[in-house]
């Protein structure tokens, strides 16, 4: 099955709130004929279109290929979290890396979220951006835990913009019975991301990159000149960077075996009342809580509850995407019962078996970054600028992401998936339990 299609109508952006929400710009036009530029970027969602903006204020001329439209993909589709740190936490990472390399770590997930803040402040982005995001104890027992790690986050590595919270803070805070504790991170926010994706793709035209939509790329020949073919195109590079994340495909299969596709699923409440709002989640914050199969949820501009919860691991999203999120979504808020679901849809994320980013260089001149595993709003927007210091000549930050451990999915092609969701099902399970 084909992943660019399987889900959604060619060169369409799919039915979602974020969608309906944003004024969706004229299809750009596609690539023709036979084109030159010094880097051609592949995918236009967070990584690629940073990538393209950072190279193109550097003075490259860069042509950005999209096969659906720009931000389509899961940049258009997520949470909109732009979390703190790295998908896995310091306490693991000290463990897997040591601590210079955790603390690098920690620095450029600090760099990422600024740089998020810087982008939207310098090209007046209007995504709605809102600082506070709650992480969420689901079982008594992890309360200690969360309370031990703020404690390290603020005395070992200097960051006050996060507190702890006990069972009375966080039901101050989230109107439901299902949590126990948690943090409050200042630090972090959340965002539209459709319109900050359009935003950051109006910013890079404007620094003179050329944006092509409906244009995927069928096929990719290495050598000093890198040759990347489309329906109705020939572009040649001299450099190539690849934001593809969960949509890579078949284009280069070292990609296969080291990001797999899962798929996760947002819903979209008819509007509530400020009352209703305020009962559900006070002072706008964003929530995502401690199961495996993390539920995450925020207030939309227009006070609608964006529910985020379940996942499947074939290409194919279920039927019923509104009452699989509903399942999760009255567990944890029983009072939206009565609440008509007016959006919902799914999208397809990369995810690594470290749950760390995935940096590669396919080639002297082929760069690839993707596999933010969830984490990607900040992370991915932060790949994009480091792929381009990259093709610039400044590798340092690019090879501190390249040389983590990195193994691959076992199993091959035939295998990942069945393994894959023999082990998230365990976890779903574990959750339950």
């Amino acid at each position: 099955m084909d992943i660019l299609t399987v889900n959604d109508r060619p060169g369409a952006y799919p039915p979602s709130y974020y969608a309906a929400s944003v004024p969706l710009p004229a299809e750009r036009p596609r690539a023709k004929g036979q084109l030159t530029c010094d880097v051609c970027v592949i995918g236009g969602g967070f990584t690629g279109l940073s990538a393209a903006l950072q190279l193109a204020q550097r003075g490259y001329d860069v042509i950005l290929l999209e096969a659906h439209r720009v931000g389509w993909g899961a940049s258009g589709r997520n949470g909109g979290q732009v979390g703190s740190g790295q998908r896995v936490d310091q306490v693991r990472l000290e463990a897997m890396l040591g601590e210079a390399d955790a603390r690098r770590l920690w620095s450029l997930a600090l760099d990422a979220v600024a740089l998020v803040q810087r982008l939207i402040r310098d090209h007046a982005i209007d995504c709605h951006f809102v600082p506070g995001i709650i992480h969420a104890d689901h079982r008594r027992r992890f309360v200690a835990g969360s309370r031990a790690y703020v404690a390290l986050l603020r005395e070992k590595y200097g960051y006050d913009r996060i507190e702890a919270l006990d069972r009375q803070q966080i039901r101050s805070l989230v109107g439901s019975p299902a949590y126990y504790g948690g943090s409050l991170d200042r630090g972090a926010g959340h965002l539209h991301p459709l319109a900050y994706a359009l935003g950051l793709a109006a910013a890079a035209e404007a620094a003179g990159a050329r944006l092509f939509e409906g244009a995927r790329a069928s096929g990719v020949r290495g050598g000093a000149k890198v040759l990347v073919g489309t329906e109705s195109a020939e572009i040649a590079a001299r450099f190539l960077i690849l934001g593809c994340n969960g949509y890579h495909g078949d284009l280069f299969p070292a990609l296969s075996r080291q990001i797999m596709p899962i798929n996760n699923f947002i819903a979209a409440t008819e509007p509530l009342s400020e009352t209703e709002a305020q009962g559900l989640i006070r002072h706008n914050r964003a929530l995502a809580d401690s199961r495996f199969v993390i539920n995450y949820f925020r207030l939309s501009q227009d006070r609608r509850m964006l529910f985020g919860g379940g996942e499947s691991y074939g290409y194919r999203f279920p039927a019923g995407i509104a009452a699989k999120v509903r399942k999760p979504m009255l567990r944890i808020f029983p009072q939206l019962a009565g609440k008509r679901i007016d959006y919902a849809w799914g999208g397809t994320l990369g995810i690594t078996r470290t749950r760390l980013p995935d940096f590669r260089r396919l080639a002297g001149n082929i760069l690839s970054a993707g596999g933010f595993s969830g984490h990607g709003v900040a992370m991915a927007s932060l790949a994009g600028a480091i792929l381009a210091e990259a093709v610039d000549g400044q590798a340092s930050r690019f090879d501190i992401f390249a040389r983590l451990p990195a193994p691959g999915f076992p199993g091959g092609p035939a295998l990942r998936k069945p393994l894959l969701a023999l082990a998230m099902a365990w976890y779903a399970l574990r959750d339950r339990l």
